[in-house]
């Protein structure tokens, strides 16, 4: 079974995916603390300090939206923050952001003492109560899960005790709450969007051992969308899709913490049903308006609210925990796809803010959050993606590194007690290296193009393994030390099996081609994709594409020659040949333009 590398072990390092880790941490870092802990304050009836009276709401400073004091969600997203920040401060050893973190977590304490010793929660206690009565309550388990994740993550990642004993107090709360509530409503533990508790139960018993986390996972591990899964049903259909998914992360962990090959299967059939059977957009999106589109029927719902970016982060956590079970690189496909089409398009490359939805109707615009003002779910898990690049590249077993990824980092590997770094860069084809000629790209430079530098101080044996992705056009070339190889590919890796020594350079380069991706239920209409990135067509409209068989005879590439930035300003092209002529660029780069990413293709 592979393992991803520690946080600590692994350091993105260049790129489009450094820079959009670095547009994250500086914007948690610019959220005040104060205001983070509004909702928190308010509960514990903290005033905060010169907000006793506020004569001038827009001076306030105050976060609104979601976050704002009449919502019933109120809080939810400082859990995402800690998450976040806490995986920063493994991966980077941010100190500005431990620091925050820390006194964050103090304050938690702080409102917790003044809640009775128990709950710390952002919303009133009586919200849980709700749950089994008849007046209206937006998903108060959905609040009170960020808030448990984020204080889980801040001991697993930031090293916080004290966030670990606020979650162990918490814990209390909701024992004696089930014991209570469920004699009024034997289901109370499944409503109000719980899907997430349950991984955060299995998560404390497997760090504490205390049995106190089997009551409680006992409490929360029968839902409905188990029996259904376990009888083969489609359960997802015109089900609400990012309450479901979580779900899944619950089995997931129960099957890792507990070792029960029940729980596993009850993941890989929820993918099973997610994906498998249903089919996806380009982008891996799978629903719209926040709900499952039926399988094979997505032709039907393109519209301007599909793939909710919850859904997108979700499922790519679902995808992870079933490759470092199986290795299989179908996992990693998908966790590429999502990456480049979800976490990175749906990301605003000048702030960082999130857009709730990406629009895939013809003449689409993204919908942007604002940094204060909005806080949608989505703007939770966005502060979070960016924090999941360092464990999503390298994994290990105990005689092999896999690079699952291709993202510039540096990582260091301990096999068989020897000590491994590994360097990954993205390289051009023809610089310094005239070996490599790739006729795809005219032999001048190629995001593809991946340059590897292992040292091993003392000799270690082991394989690495080179995730081939799905998409690539032939076979990969590879060099070792500036000697050309014939790359021995078995199960979708490049197997390189020796006595690694000193300082080993690797040179791979994958071919890219363009293709057509047709929905299921209408053959004509198409994505164009390059490699693993969906192109946009800046149009307004689906004035059509006609080819001749090979969509790449219709396109001209487009490419800036800059050092800087050279490989992350490929797969542009504009079309030629064509009733109207347009450009197309990656769907990530795509900001505050009109775009039309599904064409009615005619072949000539």
């Amino acid at each position: 079974m592979p393992m991803p590398l520690n946080k600590t072990d692994v350091r993105v390092t260049g790129g489009v995916f450094r820079e959009r880790m670095n547009t994250d941490r500086d914007y948690l870092l610019e959220l005040d603390s104060r205001c983070l802990l509004q909702s928190f304050y308010l509960e514990a009836g903290i005033i905060m300090p010169g907000l006793q009276v506020v004569p001038d709401p827009n001076e306030a400073k105050l976060h609104w939206g979601w976050e704002s004091p009449t919502c019933q969600l109120r809080g939810h997203f400082l859990g995402h923050w800690l998450s976040a920040a806490a995986a920063f401060v493994a991966s980077d050893n941010d100190f500005e952001l431990k620091t925050k973190l820390d006194r964050i977590v103090a304050e938690l304490a702080r409102c917790q003492k003044l809640n009775g010793g128990e709950w710390v929660g952002s919303i009133p206690e009586k919200y849980m109560d709700r749950l089994s009565g008849s007046e209206y309550i937006w998903s108060p388990q959905y609040t009170m899960h960020k808030t448990l994740m984020g204080l889980v993550d801040a001991y697993r990642y930031a090293g916080s005790d004290q966030a670990l004993e606020i979650a162990d107090h918490l814990a209390d709360w909701y024992i004696k709450w089930i014991e209570r509530a469920s004699a009024v409503d034997p289901d109370i533990a499944y409503k109000g969007e719980q899907g997430g508790m349950l991984e955060q139960w299995a998560e404390l018993y497997n760090i504490t051992k205390n049995e106190k986390y089997l009551t409680l996972i006992d409490a929360y591990k029968n839902n409905y969308m188990f029996t259904e899964l376990e009888n083969g049903s489609d359960v997802l259909s015109d089900n609400h899709a990012n309450a479901s998914i979580p779900i899944s992360h619950g089995s997931a962990r129960l099957y890792e913490v507990f070792g029960d090959k029940h729980y596993r299967e009850l993941t890989e059939r929820f993918w099973e049903d997610a994906v498998t059977k249903r089919g996806m957009f380009a982008t891996t999106g799978a629903n719209a308006g926040e709900f499952w589109i039926p399988p094979h029927k997505m032709a039907q719902y393109i519209g301007d609210n599909d793939q909710e970016f919850c859904t997108v982060y979700n499922m790519v956590r679902t995808a992870e925990y079933l490759y470092r079970w199986t290795g299989d690189t179908r996992y990693a496909d998908y966790i590429e796809r999502a990456v480049y089409n979800g976490f990175l398009a749906q990301q605003n490359k000048h702030t960082g803010m999130p857009t709730y939805f990406l629009p895939l109707r013809a003449g689409a615009e993204k919908k942007w959050g604002t940094k204060r003002n909005d806080f949608w779910c989505c703007h939770g898990t966005m502060v979070q993606s960016p924090t999941l690049y360092p464990g999503i590249i390298y994994y290990t077993d105990k005689d092999s590194i896999s690079v699952a990824q291709y993202i510039p980092s540096d990582a260091a590997v301990c096999m068989n007690g020897k000590k491994v770094k590994i360097s990954q860069t993205t390289d051009m084809l023809s610089y310094n290296n005239q070996v490599f000629f790739d006729e795809h790209s005219g032999g001048e430079k190629s995001r593809w193009s991946v340059r590897f530098e292992l040292n091993c101080e003392e000799s270690a044996e082991f394989t690495l393994k080179l995730r081939v992705p799905c998409w690539c056009a032939g076979t990969p070339k590879l060099i070792i030390d500036s000697q050309a190889a014939a790359p021995q590919i078995s199960d979708g890796y490049i197997l390189l099996s020796r006595v690694w020594t000193g300082i080993t350079v690797i040179n791979l380069v994958f071919e890219s081609k363009v293709v057509l991706e047709p929905l299921d239920d209408q053959s004509d209409l198409c994505a164009l994709v390059d490699g693993p990135i969906v192109l946009a067509g800046l149009t307004d409209k689906d004035s059509g594409i006609r080819y001749d068989g090979d969509i790449e005879n219709a396109l001209y590439q487009r490419t800036e020659h800059t050092y800087a930035t050279y490989v992350w300003k490929q797969n542009c092209y504009v079309t030629k040949g064509q009733r109207e002529n347009f450009e197309l660029m990656p769907l990530y780069d795509v900001t505050d333009e009109k775009y039309t990413v599904y064409f009615t293709v005619d072949k000539n």
